[in-house]
């Protein structure tokens, strides 16, 4: 979906903060550390750390860079959330790496309005097997007012509810189809001493991941383009207010792990819960698959993860077909690069990402592509159901829609992780949740 009325999106204040330093930084594959821009013949990236996709982000420097001796790319790796406040506070100030790696949506708007990333159009048209290469509902989030700032590339990672087969079978309960099953199944799993749900809490976006869900349940996707699109009262629209009903119910009921908004998914301890038989389900993207096989021990490898897509809402509007998540995720690259490192950053676009060693790379991990014609690689690897599954999902679904805090401008989004958490927490009712959000439409 392109982006719409990005000429409201106020942004520049958000990321005019002070320079990082360089002793904040970490570098890989060769090369010095520092913020923004290497030395010529190099061009610079930031990436997410934790494994196992670390070593497949690795996997695309090391390989490009020894068969582009001349033009080298220089990595560094930070968290999650610890690389979302560094990269907005770097392009502000000047500092960015050369190639931007993110989520696309609000924040590439919000760069793009800026003149902060080059506008890629004419050079994808310029390279058209390079553009076909990758799905075709990716785009969209890579794309403002029709203009193309980002490339989608990696994987795409739809919202999966995963849950615990040996703890299903010890209270003798099938996986939900329905939000009424669902919670059916809280008061089951708390009376034999099972926390319901595992939730990282604390880190806010994971929590969003179950608003993301019922509003599309209960009113379809379309519910959150009107606040996308900045609808007046879009909030308030009496499915959303339901949506949001829905989940503090969830919240009363005992659905998720005591403490939950203390536990931090950048430590993955919401996925331990999980596979340590703490907790009997988790909502969560298919990145934790890999994590889970490598960190789980036999709960990957001997059969004892089932996922599924969210449950339907009875009555609701939504699809059961539809998901929401990362349809991929993108690079842009750095207006103020030198040219020379543009080309480098367009050659590691065009031989970095989308290498057959890459490819493989994140098959091996238990991710999917974002790339056409993989069906046979994704027969051939070792998790064949798994990631057919994810592929499926995600290219059948009638609705794709991008996490919220990626699709919405980073103002907005903060006071929506924000105001989800104090939902989550029973401090504010649904009302004063729509309230809040409906001051700040259209940010």
């Amino acid at each position: 979906m392109d982006r719409k009325n990005t000429s409201r999106r106020s942004f520049l204040g958000l990321v005019l903060a002070a320079p990082l330093t360089a002793g904040t930084l970490t570098a890989c594959s060769g090369g010095t550390a520092g913020p923004g821009q290497p030395s010529a013949g190099t061009a610079s990236i930031w990436y997410l750390s934790g494994q196992p996709a670390e070593d497949v982000r690795k996997t695309a420097v090391e390989t490009f860079n020894e068969s582009h001796p001349d033009g080298r790319v220089e990595a560094t790796f930070f968290a999650n959330d610890d690389y979302k406040t560094k990269i907005r506070t770097a392009v502000g100030a000047g500092q960015a790496p050369t190639l931007i790696w993110g989520w696309g949506g609000g924040t590439l708007a919000g760069y793009a309005e800026a003149g902060q990333v080059d506008d890629l159009t004419s050079w994808f048209e310029e390279n058209p097997d390079l553009k076909a290469k990758v799905i075709d509902s990716a785009w969209g989030a890579g794309t403002v007012d029709g203009k193309i700032y980002a490339m989608p590339m990696q994987t795409m990672a739809p919202i999966v509810l995963f849950y615990n087969k040996p703890l299903f079978e010890q209270v003798g309960a099938q996986p939900p189809k329905t939000w009424d099953d669902l919670m059916a199944l809280v008061p089951v799993f708390n009376e034999a001493g099972i926390a319901p749900i595992s939730l990282a809490g604390q880190s806010r976006w994971t929590t969003m991941m179950w608003l993301e869900f019922l509003f599309d349940r209960v009113g379809g996707p379309e519910l959150f383009t009107a606040v996308y699109e900045g609808d007046e009262d879009a909030w308030s629209n009496p499915d959303a207010l339901e949506a949001l009903t829905m989940a503090q119910d969830l919240v009363r009921a005992g659905g998720f792990i005591e403490g939950f908004d203390s536990v931090v998914a950048d430590q993955n301890a919401d996925q331990a819960l999980l596979y340590t038989n703490k907790a009997a389900m988790m909502l969560h993207g298919t990145w934790t698959y890999g994590s889970m096989k490598s960190d789980g021990g036999e709960f990957v490898p001997g059969g004892d993860l089932g996922y599924m897509n969210f449950p339907a809402v009875t009555g609701g509007k939504g699809d059961p077909s539809n998901t929401v998540g990362n349809p991929a995720q993108y690079l842009s690259i750095y207006s103020e690069a030198t040219d020379e490192q543009k080309e480098i950053a367009k050659q590691y676009l065009k031989d970095g990402v989308t290498s057959d060693a890459v490819i493989e790379g994140w098959i091996g991990i238990g991710e999917v592509p974002v790339f056409k014609g993989i069906e046979d690689q994704l027969a051939a690897s070792e998790n064949p159901e798994w990631v057919t599954w994810v592929y499926e999902t995600a290219l059948n679904a009638k609705s794709f829609q991008q996490s919220w805090d990626q699709a919405l401008s980073p103002a907005a989004a903060e006071e929506l992780l924000d105001n989800i958490a104090r939902l989550f927490q029973l401090s504010i009712t649904p009302e004063e949740f729509a309230a809040n959000m409906n001051a700040v439409l259209g940010q």
